[in-house]
């Protein structure tokens, strides 16, 4: 008779202990340790578990058609790769109300309308519920299937019974294994919840959307273990108090990572943002000190956006305070000892403050020089040029270094209505900019190869 063993999980990390501790050793949080119970396995004689599967050479396996199924919704097609590949669990987590569960139902819809069959499993609705937003996001009839169940027992027996081609689990904290004998949402249920979606969707190539929730620490509930079992991890953000989303890709074992998708949330549900350098830069000041538009990079898309810098004299004593919103802040503070170093400004005693309008967060170093002048222009309280851009990373000696894909950034650029942009010298040269000349009739660069020279050229 199997044995039921008592363990304590952390809920955060999902760390493992024989006996309670008030803070969890491996992610340091406090009051985590909850206890959780299983039913031991008793391992079987390898003799009586029967033939193995059959082992090929990998010449000799039949190759799959890579068939992509699309949502209807461009942002998160491209976020995906290209739509969604069959057999794939794709898990997309966000704060509460997010819009996270829009999103999944109008791609739900999106799906059903092209006679796809989609199964919508609901643990936190009714189907009322479901159908009442269902008609506000489309006015269309589809052939949508909703099913309001926690129980994964039941919800794998009507999966098998109606074979859906896309089921959609909002959310996998509410569904439990009754056997596990474990509340909804712990780490156990969670992990073999996941662990049997994903094995079910390998095997029958269904399609898996599953909503995760997120912990205040802005990660997705649960143990980590679960961003490697699933294909593809998207994470929706946004401020609560603005009306543009982000979707944003972080692993995607079918297409490229680092993706993002932009929408507004409107009374109809999230619309597509066609122009996302249109919506950072339509309330962008002019001739303020303090701003600067630098041309980003994300996964395959090039973004104009504004960054925002503010120095201000600390007159309250003590160490002055370095704010960074969208920024790495390490990254900003290399930046400031640069300037204070190699440009001779004197930043020790001033309160600074760097934020990246419309919640973006930039994660390469090409938005170096960006920053940096941002920071230049409001010490001296001196506005950037208005119609300019820069790119450039910045090295601890004050070299402006290149970045890559320099042409796209500048397309984009020239595309906003922008006539110059201080970019490295080193992207001058490269034969990267194939149509050089080309682009040089709508925008003129201009390559410096110190923080000193870009510090001369940018301001009015």
């Amino acid at each position: 008779m199997p044995k039921r063993k008592v363990i304590f999980v952390c809920q955060q990390c999902g760390y493992e202990a024989h006996k309670w501790m008030g803070r969890c050793p491996n992610c340091q949080s406090w009051s985590t340790m909850l206890e959780e119970s299983f039913q031991e396995v008793v391992p079987e004689n390898i003799s009586r578990l029967g033939e193995a599967g059959d082992l090929k050479q990998l010449d000799q396996i039949e190759s799959l058609d890579e068939e992509r199924f699309l949502t209807g919704i461009k942002e998160l097609d491209r976020v995906l790769g290209g739509g969604a590949v069959a057999g794939t669990v794709i898990l997309v987590g966000g704060d509460p109300g997010i819009g996270k569960s829009t999103l999944l139902l109008q791609a739900a819809l999106g799906l059903a309308s092209r006679d796809g069959r989609v199964l919508y499993v609901t643990g936190e609705e009714s189907p009322g519920q479901v159908k009442m937003r269902a008609k506000r996001l489309s006015s269309n009839q589809v052939p949508l299937m909703v099913l309001a169940e926690t129980e994964y027992n039941r919800i794998a027996n009507h999966i098998t019974k109606y074979n859906p081609q896309v089921v959609i689990v909002d959310s996998i904290q509410t569904i439990m294994k009754g056997e596990l004998g474990n509340v909804p949402g712990s780490v156990v249920q969670v992990r073999e919840i996941t662990a049997s979606l994903v094995q079910l969707a390998k095997n029958k190539q269904i399609i898996f959307f599953i909503v995760g929730h997120v912990t205040k620490e802005g990660i997705l509930a649960g143990p980590r273990l679960l961003e490697h079992m699933v294909d593809c991890v998207l994470y929706f953000e946004g401020e609560r108090y603005q009306n543009f989303r982000i979707l944003r890709g972080v692993k995607n074992r079918f297409g490229a990572t680092n993706e993002i998708g932009i929408f507004t949330m409107e009374s109809s549900g999230l619309q597509e943002v066609q122009n996302p350098s249109a919506l950072f830069l339509n309330q962008r000041p002019t001739s303020v000190a303090g701003s600067v538009v630098v041309p980003i990079m994300e996964g395959s898309r090039p973004l104009l956006v504004e960054i925002q810098g503010l120095a201000t004299p600390s007159y309250f004593g003590g160490t002055p305070r370095r704010t960074s919103t969208g920024l790495d802040s390490n990254r900003v503070a290399i930046i400031i000892a640069v300037l204070e170093k190699r440009a001779g400004m004197k930043l020790y005693n001033c309160d600074i403050f760097i934020n990246v309008v419309g919640g973006v967060r930039i994660m390469e170093p090409a938005a170096d020089l960006g920053v940096a002048l941002s920071i230049a222009s409001s010490l001296m309280d001196k506005p950037i040029q208005t119609q300019i851009m820069m790119v450039g990373e910045i090295g601890l000696t004050g070299e402006v270094r290149p970045v890559n894909r320099m042409e796209e950034r500048l397309r984009e650029g020239a595309k906003m209505g922008f006539n110059r942009c201080i970019l490295p010298r080193g992207n001058m040269s490269r034969t990267i900019i194939s149509n050089m000349k080309e682009i040089e009739k709508d925008l003129e660069m201009i390559g410096v190869s110190t923080l000193a020279q870009a510090l001369n050229l940018a301001f009015i």
